[in-house]
């Protein structure tokens, strides 16, 4: 049976029962001078109310109990999870506890610990290269799909891993947001070809397993050096993918991969330890790993990629 608190309001309000609180507490601290009976009458306080306060006042009633053990589990979930905010943090009580309490009470809660998702600010550098073959932009800011693998997108990013740079590209799925294809290798200003053709290789060995390399896929991108070179459309050539191409200069073309580098930077800086892993590809893997299979998504209902995805019947 789901657990669920009642009368959750009566927490953050000032009640009459708060102020009758505060009052004993002067009485006791008052009572070492003074007789209880004569402040309680000052006070217009029953004196019979006081001393019930006394014999009870360490002993926690069921709405204390219930706001200290939720208290609990939203300093564990913000210490695992610290980029999390107060609607992902009530999910993953409901997922672990089955404990069913709103997204306001959380965010309360969250407000009164003084605790807040946190966030990683940075600065990008993108190198300028040239172009030599250039598709037309046919997605055209229309992501809508009705299967997996049906739009596709893909960026480079760089990152860093024990004081050494390096570049990550990565594939990602405007069905289900789910990353598809990566590779990540030493910095290279993210134009390495190997890199590229690595990532690219993992993204369709995962159209190939799945049961999608006959069917079509538009794959969308910038205009960037490795993106438009002829040895990079050549390697997809055997495989049903129609290139799209944002227009130089407008990032707005690709909202999915813009926010997912804002998205993913922000995750690797602060949910996970690097001291952890011994090479950038466990440490990237386990990235992806918690992106796919444990991360809800707030644009499908609070789901995994994979959650959606299976529910839905696709591979």
């Amino acid at each position: 049976m789901k657990k669920r608190i009642p009368s959750e309001r009566r927490w953050f309000s000032c009640s009459i029962q708060e102020i009758k609180q505060k009052e004993f507490e002067i009485v006791e601290i008052l009572s070492k001078d003074f007789s209880v009976k004569s402040l309680c009458e000052v006070m217009n306080i029953s004196r019979s109310g006081y001393y019930k306060w006394l014999k009870t006042r360490d002993i926690l009633n069921q709405y204390e109990i219930n706001r200290r053990d939720l208290e609990n589990l939203i300093r564990d979930i913000h210490k695992r999870k610290p980029s999390y905010g107060y609607h992902r943090i009530n999910y993953l009580i409901r997922k672990e506890t089955g404990w069913v309490v709103s997204d306001n009470l959380v965010h309360k809660v969250c407000k009164i610990l003084k605790i807040r998702s946190k966030a990683k600010h940075y600065s990008t550098y993108k190198k300028p290269g040239e172009e030599s073959i250039k598709y037309p932009n046919l997605i055209n800011n229309d992501w809508n799909v009705a299967r997996p693998l049906e739009k596709i997108t893909s960026d480079t990013t760089m990152i860093w891993f024990k004081r050494q740079r390096y570049d990550w590209t990565y594939y990602v799925d405007a069905f289900d947001d789910s990353i598809i294809g990566s590779d990540v290798k030493a910095f290279y200003h993210g134009v390495s070809m190997k890199n590229h053709r690595d990532a690219l290789q993992d993204m369709l060995n995962n159209k190939i397993k799945r049961g999608y390399k006959s069917q079509e896929t538009i794959f969308h991108s910038d205009q960037g050096t490795i993106y438009s070179s002829v040895a990079f459309n050549n390697a997809h050539k055997d495989y049903n993918i129609i290139r799209s191409m944002s227009r130089i200069g407008t990032p707005t073309d690709n909202p999915i991969i813009e926010s997912k580098n804002g998205w993913l930077k922000k995750k690797i800086y602060i949910d996970f330890n690097q001291d952890d892993y011994e090479t950038v590809e466990d440490y990237v893997n386990a990235i992806i790993y918690d992106h796919n299979y444990l991360r809800p998504s707030y644009a499908l209902n609070y789901k995994t990629p994979i959650e959606y995805r299976t529910q839905l019947g696709f591979q």
